[in-house]
């Protein structure tokens, strides 16, 4: 089962480039797909980025060419880098993984999240 440790999450001003990291384990990153989701309290989960084994990346319309979606195969860390921060970027931010999800990916269907079965605790980033 593989396990997910985010962090990076913390108060951040509007405009600010943080950047999250998620330790994967034991699994290799280049082994399995990997994704970026966040939720609000009372909202749905929303995907935001994923990047799948053949190295496909997606974004959400929401921070297309804001975020960028990277790995590190050394670390075994996936990341995401948050740029142009706006206060509607506050949530609680998750890493995912999966065995495969070039189906999904290829058919758009990952932003729903339902296709990944094992998820970090996630780590909250707060933008005012």
């Amino acid at each position: 089962h593989v396990q997910l440790v985010e962090s990076g999450g913390d108060s951040a001003q509007t405009g600010g480039s943080p950047r999250l990291s998620c330790v994967v384990s034991p699994d290799s990153v280049n082994d399995i797909c990997l994704a970026w989701f966040r939720q609000v309290p009372g909202k749905e989960r929303e995907g935001i980025s994923v990047l799948a084994i053949d190295g496909t990346i997606r974004y959400a319309d929401a921070v297309e060419g804001r975020f960028t979606i990277s790995k590190d195969s050394a670390e075994n860390t996936l990341y995401l880098q948050m740029t142009s921060l706006k206060p509607e970027d506050t949530a609680r931010y998750f890493c995912a993984a999966e065995e495969h999800c070039g189906a999904a990916v290829g058919a758009n269907l990952w932003l729903s999240g339902a296709e990944f079965g094992s998820w970090g605790q996630g780590t909250q980033v707060t933008v005012s």
